[in-house]
């Protein structure tokens, strides 16, 4: 049972990047997917999730309009789109799952690096 986060990278401001959630070993459509950063220094932070029941996402004010998250069933995989990326979006994301019977996984993180 494994979470993977990729996908991230240095990018320059206004750039774009997509973060991809992979899982191995359960199904990704029973869990509720949420996106998190962690800067330098600082706690981390939810930035989205996306719902199982009826597909609803949330988006923390701070990238609402910038960013965007998906699923897709047959890859197994959940996305982050994240556009006109700011130098503060630079963290590390990580992916959580919650699921069944309290059911909980994390992704191991991947670097996110936006220049000025």
């Amino acid at each position: 049972v494994q979470l993977q986060a990729s996908g991230g990278g240095l990018v320059q401001a206004g750039g774009s990047l997509r973060l991809s959630c992979a899982a191995s070993g359960f199904t990704l459509d029973y869990y509720a997917i949420g996106w998190f950063r962690q800067a330098p220094g600082k706690e981390r932070e939810g930035v989205s999730c996306i719902s199982t029941s009826d597909g609803s996402m949330y988006f923390d004010d701070s990238v609402k309009g910038r960013f965007a998250t998906s699923r897709d069933s047959a890859k197994n995989t959940v996305y982050l789109q994240m556009n006109s990326l700011k130098p503060e979006d630079t963290a590390v994301y990580y992916c959580n799952a919650n699921g069944p019977f309290l059911s909980t996984y994390w992704g191991q993180g991947t670097q996110v690096t936006v220049s000025s």
